[in-house]
């Protein structure tokens, strides 16, 4: 089987990381497209000897991109194609219909009550993508979550599959010589408590809450933020206005796989943390609080349908509702101050992304060979907005 794999982007971001994680385990010759922005993760996906094609799209309605993925589709000789994110599925659904290819499948990785990608759903966004879904043969959904949401929305119930994002395992297994490195290499003092926090840096993200609630913490308590986005130069002004710029440490964007990035990855940073927080409200999956499960860490979260499935699995999670008093709160209570033997929560072993890999094949079995798809009126692309 040849697939090819069309999403908006190659950023450094969940999705994208999730796409280049899956790759690796799926025993499937697949190529990608990349509407826009190859970034780091096309750097990395190259160096896993994955073929990246840029197709160099102008902006949400570049129609002239149509006719040329549609000629990339039809050249390549896939069986299936696979798109990931709003804008990728919109075009490469009917991007695949066009150029004959009838396994069609897509991933809605980012689909919650009231935000899509993070940003604002609008009547528009939820026409457009309802009428490129019916394209599509098949559509996975993260977590049931997402499932119960497209069901929502009115897609078929048949139509949809839960595939779950999945993590390396043994990368982020903890490890205390990747911690003591780390912690050194970013300047912590030897006792600090460190509160870890990963993700894009938006609004939504509410890191700002866990900054406040750090100011009403001891002096031994760090903040470090892993991600990058808009919000970066708020949440430093953020800090310095609550008197915590000292202690709050912001590492960029991380890759959770190694590519030659200079400094510590992912996994590294998470080995260094004591304690992570995921303060964003409405979240589809949860891997940042997956990943750090599988780390040994105590986590505090206000959002993560992936454990919320398995409470019992996850003795070391807790849910925090509420602003800043709740996590002062939960952090004062949940504090840990030396590592001990830290051990990956059955939680997180449920996500092995093998497990996810192989799940997802019998997804593209099925499609592959089920029965041939009617020709519905095709949407047209001119109404296509953000996201």
């Amino acid at each position: 089987m040849k697939a090819l794999h069309i999403i908006t982007g190659l950023g450094v971001g969940g999705a994208e990381q999730q796409l280049r994680l899956l790759l690796r385990h799926l025993p499937v010759e697949c190529e990608v497209v990349t509407l826009t922005n190859p970034g780091t993760v096309a750097d990395g996906l190259a160096s896993d000897g994955v073929r990246v094609v840029h197709l160099g799209m102008a902006g949400n309605r570049d129609l002239a991109a149509l006719p040329r993925l549609v000629r990339i589709i039809r050249s390549g000789g896939y069986d299936l194609v696979h798109t990931h994110l709003y804008r990728a599925c919109v075009y490469g659904r009917l991007a695949a219909r066009l150029a004959g290819v009838r396994a069609v499948v897509a991933t809605e990785h980012s689909l919650g009550e009231s935000q899509l990608e993070g940003r604002r759903l609008t009547s528009g966004v939820r026409a457009l993508y309802l009428a490129s879904e019916r394209l599509g043969r098949t559509t996975v959904a993260v977590s049931p979550a997402v499932a119960d949401r497209l069901r929502g929305w009115g897609v078929p119930a048949p139509r949809i599959e839960v595939v779950p994002n999945g993590i390396d395992l043994a990368r982020f297994r903890f490890d205390p010589d990747a911690r003591r490195r780390t912690r050194r290499r970013l300047g912590l003092p030897d006792d600090a408590c460190v509160v870890g926090g990963v993700g894009r840096l938006t609004a939504g993200k509410r890191f700002d809450v866990v900054i406040h609630a750090l100011a009403r913490l001891p002096a031994d308590h760090w903040l470090v933020l892993v991600g990058g986005g808009p919000e970066e130069n708020v949440l430093r002004r953020t800090a310095h206005e609550a008197g915590v710029a000292d202690r709050v440490l912001f590492t960029g964007e991380r890759p959770c796989v190694p590519d030659g990035t200079p400094g510590p990855d992912l996994p590294s940073l998470t080995s260094a943390m004591d304690l992570f927080v995921s303060p964003s409200p409405e979240e589809t999956f949860g891997l940042a609080v997956v990943e750090a499960l599988a780390c040994g860490l105590p986590v505090l979260y206000a959002s993560c349908p992936a454990i919320e499935r398995f409470p019992d699995r996850a003795p070391g999670a807790r849910r925090v509702t509420g602003g800043t008093e709740a996590f002062v709160r939960a952090l004062t209570e949940a504090r840990v101050r030396t590592p001990g033997p830290r051990t990956a929560a059955e939680a997180a072993r449920h996500y092995d992304i093998t497990r996810s890999a192989a799940q997802l094949m019998d997804v593209y079995a099925a499609t592959v060979s089920g029965p041939p798809l009617l020709s519905p009126a095709t949407p047209t692309p001119q109404g296509v907005s953000s996201p």
